[in-house]
């Protein structure tokens, strides 16, 4: 019989290395993003996984039955830095193992955190618009990546996230708000990019930049679609000053104290590796 990890062996885990090759290395870099397969066991996404969905239950505030929202409302329900709200998810958040993939696949000797976000994708739920994150981050460089963290094997119909490769190099649609209208511009602008779409395993976890447009389809499963997201940041990132009132709301959230033209080192920013 096989036995259910416990919590000092889930996390130790969490801190163990991945082995990344020169060629994935390579195709990240090239393409903005990358999925790889078997990065966290079944047993490790079921320990942190159960915590983390009890903690979104606990916190959503959504209110309105799906066919009342808009088009943000309808795509997720989504609740930031938890790992400032347990103890089990913090463990999971500052885990060095996504970490450490994420600065080998930038380049860089470190991250840090810039915030954790749980996005949860209700049955029924909508699309995720065309959008790039670093349009939200008063970052002083494109030194960013998110991990993107299915907490359940995620076929195409529950919408899993998809990309367009080498997109991170386009300039056009980096003023654009995720919402119907970034939607609309960018199926039209990213047409000349062959878009990545496909399952995601259990264990299988993508990494994307900053720059690099993404989207995701809308949950036609009867089950949501919880995923588990970190974003992280070079470890020696300075603060840029904010370019919109999103930069600027997103300096006051989770930079706090940050000065702009210095190292991001809040204590909501923590080193990971």
């Amino acid at each position: 019989m096989k036995q259910t990890l416990q919590p000092v062996d889930s996390a130790r885990e969490l801190d163990s290395p991945y082995s990344l090759s020169s060629e994935q290395i390579k195709f990240f870099r090239d393409n903005g993003y990358i999925k790889l397969k078997q990065v966290l066991s079944p047993e490790v996404i079921a320990y942190y996984g159960g915590e983390i969905s009890r903690k979104v239950v606990e916190l959503s505030t959504q209110a309105l039955p799906l066919e009342q929202r808009g088009t943000y409302g309808k795509a997720f329900l989504q609740i930031m830095n938890l790992w400032t709200l347990s103890d089990v998810v913090k463990e999971f958040v500052l885990g060095k193992r996504l970490g450490r993939i994420a600065a080998e696949l930038m380049g860089v000797t470190g991250v840090r955190l810039y915030h954790d976000q749980a996005l949860y994708k209700e049955a029924g739920g909508g699309i995720t618009p065309w959008h790039a994150d670093q349009y939200y981050w008063p970052l002083a460089s494109d030194k960013t990546t998110t991990v993107w963290i299915p907490l359940q094997e995620t076929p195409l119909e529950m919408g899993p996230l998809a990309f367009c490769p080498r997109s991170q190099r386009m300039s056009y649609g980096r003023d654009l708000e995720i919402g119907d209208e970034s939607e609309i511009k960018l199926s039209d602008a990213l047409k000349q990019y062959p878009m990545e779409e496909s399952q995601f395993d259990l264990g299988e976890v993508s990494f994307h930049s900053g720059w690099t447009f993404h989207r995701a389809g809308p949950n036609t499963s009867v089950q949501p679609r919880k995923v588990m997201t970190m974003i992280y940041m070079d470890r020696e990132m300075k603060l840029t000053e904010p370019r919109n009132k999103n930069q600027q709301s997103d300096w006051d959230t989770w930079c706090p104290g940050a000065r702009v033209g210095e190292v991001i080192d809040s204590p909501l920013n923590p080193v990971i590796v």
